[in-house]
């Protein structure tokens, strides 16, 4: 299974570390893609990462904000979040796929593993 961590409240312009573990499985062998889905609106891929972090993907809006990285040693994948905007807000899921596509986009077929969500609130 797939555990994110990190979520809370921060004001704008802020920080946060969300955390993507892996339970049952090697993370290494797997793609990972971090989602957010705001309050009314649909889900949206943010960002993602091949097997080996040789392909990294960001979305234009928060290009420059928001970094992915893997930890092996952990069996966890990260997303550093700075400079958070209030529309940032929502609930964060992360996917894996041993597919970067698949993790990527996280449509049909979806990817093998989702994790729960956890709650980013940006808001002074």
């Amino acid at each position: 299974q797939l555990v994110e961590s990190g979520g809370g409240l921060v004001q704008p312009g802020g920080s946060l570390r969300l955390s993507c573990a892996a339970s049952g499985f090697n993370l290494d062998d797997y793609a990972i893609g971090w989602f957010r889905q705001a309050p009314g609106k649909e889900r949206e891929e943010l960002s993602c990462i091949s097997k080996g972090d040789s392909n990294v993907h960001y979305i234009d809006s928060v290009k420059g904000r928001f970094a992915i990285s893997r930890d092996s040693a952990k069996n966890t994948v990260y997303l550093q979040m700075d400079s958070l905007k209030p529309e940032d807000t929502g609930v964060y899921y992360c996917a894996a796929d041993p597919s970067f596509a698949v993790a990527c986009v996280a449509g049909n077929p979806p990817p093998d593993y989702w994790g729960q969500g956890t709650q980013v609130t940006v808001s002074s």
